[in-house]
């Protein structure tokens, strides 16, 4: 029975109908829908229950074509890169790192502040705070 039902009389599901509403509010916030035509495409997309219905919702909007009637190809997948398969990457521990040690910069001047205007030797806690961050240096070295 489905080889000879063509695509317009298939039911759709939830996501498809989402899809042609996300469609549809792009539309109303680019200015080419007003608020009662998005409104009333809106209640016609979440009632429809075959392709063909929300097909006809998008037709008169530019760049909501349907991908089986589109004349653009789709992008290539994106290449492969020149790393062999099954070679782990060396970590690079800058893009945590740099955040944290912030983190410890800030407590360390803090402690210097308060130290300085005190007046005497106050307990260096932000030491503690260098913890996390050699542990996680050292199990990212590993």
């Amino acid at each position: 029975m489905l080889g000879r039902m063509g695509r317009e009389d298939m039911r759709a599901g939830d996501g498809d109908r989402k899809q042609v509403a996300d469609q549809l509010k792009a539309a109303l916030d680019e200015g080419r829908l007003d608020l009662d035509e998005y409104d009333e495409r809106l209640q016609r997309t979440y009632a429809a229950k075959t392709y063909g219905e929300l097909d006809g919702l998008l037709d008169d909007l530019p760049g909501t074509v349907p991908v089986q009637h589109s004349q653009i190809q789709p992008a290539a997948p994106p290449a492969a890169s020149m790393t062999p398969v099954g070679t782990p990457k060396a970590p690079d521990p800058r893009h945590w790192m740099g955040g944290y040690a912030g983190v410890v910069v800030v407590c360390t001047l803090i402690w210097l502040f308060t130290m300085v205007a005190s007046g005497h030797w106050i307990y260096p806690w932000p030491v503690w705070t260098l913890i996390p961050l050699i542990l996680g240096f050292f199990s990212r070295r590993r």
